[in-house]
């Protein structure tokens, strides 16, 4: 047994092969070193509930998170569309200051914890000044990303962003834009000081992230996916009607095939939102082995549309789910709207479930696999696997062996959040009894930001 090792009991579990009872996991140096199931709990730290894997939140923008509730307003011009949205983040983002950023992105990932995720892909486009201009470290702002990750606890893929232009053909950028703009050679610095910024941090990773194909050219496509080809891609594409129409315009072809057509997209990629689809290129975008990152909350909060995911999940396709404008967090709103979603589209239940299986279990095993993929990372309850277990707390609900899918079930369809006991991160726990240890600080900072930002 390695030094300094400590060994869990669960009740039940879900491991790699499926459910298991009376489980032993031991961890040390932040991973698992061996699984055992069939064990007495006698004189192990026993906690009765269901142990899971910690999910992968594939997309957030983490300051956004300060938005939550302050655009729900309906205009006197109109009923607002992502559009107007947009103008309202622009708005918003004039005012934020590296030390918000970092106080609300904390609050942020604590509430993800909570939630059900352990990794966190941000999308991070937010890199200069109020007036637009390079910080002299130009990672600044990534830099109080890792800083939030370091401070919650949570897993961090960090993924900053190319964004060189306001719309299709390399239109200029508009002033409210001024703090995202990047050429290739700059965007390449700031990746560099990201580096360097997650560097202390446990399996950190840093990826590449062309914002959309709106928001940069071929050519600058092509030079940043050469610039770390081994790390993980993440791009927004197809979430809106408008996007599809003016990429028509601009290329002749809608924006799922142009990628396609023009880049070698693999298993790396995270195509984020795809809403707006054809039945080819979701055969398409399932046999490059990209993972289509799904936001259901957000999508539904900006009127983005509905994800095909039967055509998607019949062709083999990947997904995972995000919390992207983190109008609200928690992994089981987002899985239980993407499947309510897919009953409303196709007037039917039980959608995304396979034959004869529980519909909360495919979620949630589809997710696992897919945020994997998206987040550059492996996992599970298995030995080698970094220590990343959330605990579902004691229910009414059988967990014998074989209907244990209804836990999964209950946490989705009814209880959500609260259903959420303890949850570990690389074997340290920072959830416990449904609240992060470090809430009350981090939630009195984030309280002060978002009073300077609103007042």
């Amino acid at each position: 047994m390695p030094a300094n090792a400590q060994t869990l009991w669960f009740k039940t579990a879900l491991l790699p092969d499926g459910w298991a009872g009376d489980v032993a996991i031991t961890i040390a140096g932040g991973l698992i070193v061996h699984v055992e199931a069939g064990v007495p709990a006698t004189g192990l730290e026993a906690h009765h509930g269901a142990a899971l894997p910690g999910l992968v939140n594939l997309h957030s923008h983490g300051f956004q998170r300060a938005m939550s509730g302050l655009t729900e307003y309906r205009q006197s011009g109109g009923d607002g569309d992502f559009w107007s949205w947009r103008e309202l983040l622009y708005k918003f983002v004039d005012r934020c200051t590296p030390e918000d950023v970092e106080a609300i992105t904390a609050m942020a990932y604590a509430e993800m914890l909570e939630g059900g995720f352990t990794r966190v892909a941000e999308f991070h486009y937010l890199h200069h000044d109020t007036a637009g201009h390079a910080f002299s470290d130009p990672g600044e702002m990534a830099g109080r990303i890792a800083a939030a990750a370091r401070d919650t606890g949570i897993g961090l893929t960090l993924l900053p962003v190319l964004y060189a232009h306001s719309g299709f053909g390399g239109l200029e950028a508009t002033s409210g834009q001024r703090r995202f703009i990047n050429t290739p050679a700059s965007y390449h610095d700031i990746l560099s000081s990201a580096e360097a910024h997650c560097a202390g941090l446990p399996d950190a990773i840093v990826g590449t992230a062309p914002h959309s194909l709106r928001a940069v050219t071929p050519g600058e496509l092509e030079e940043l996916t050469a610039m770390r080809p081994d790390r993980p891609v993440h791009i927004h594409i197809a979430e809106q009607e408008k996007e599809v129409a003016d990429c028509l315009a601009w290329s002749g072809a809608r924006p799922v095939d142009w990628l396609l057509d023009h880049v070698a997209v693999d298993e790396r990629w995270c195509l984020v939102h795809a809403t707006h689809t054809t039945p080819g290129e979701l055969q398409r975008i399932a046999a490059s082995g990209a993972v289509v990152g799904l936001c259901p909350v957000t999508e539904a909060n900006l009127g983005d549309g509905i994800f095909n995911a039967p055509e998607f999940l019949a062709a083999g396709g990947h997904f995972g789910v995000g919390s992207d404008s983190n109008v609200s967090i928690c992994a089981a709103d987002e899985l239980r709207m993407l499947e309510y979603s897919q009953r409303l589209a196709f007037r039917r239940r039980n959608v995304i479930a396979e034959a004869a299986t529980s519909t909360g279990c495919s979620l949630f095993e589809r997710a696992l696999e897919g945020g994997y993929r998206a987040g550059g990372v492996t996992g599970g309850l298995m030995a080698g696997a970094p220590a990343d277990i959330v605990v579902l707390r004691d229910t009414p609900h059988s967990i014998e062996t074989g209907s244990a899918d209804r836990l999964l079930d209950a946490w989705i369809f009814r209880q959500g959040r609260s259903a959420i006991g303890e949850v570990w991160r690389r074997g340290r726990k920072l959830v416990e009894k449904g609240r992060h240890v470090g809430r009350e600080p981090i939630k009195a900072r984030f309280h002060k930001a978002l009073h300077r930002l609103v007042s």
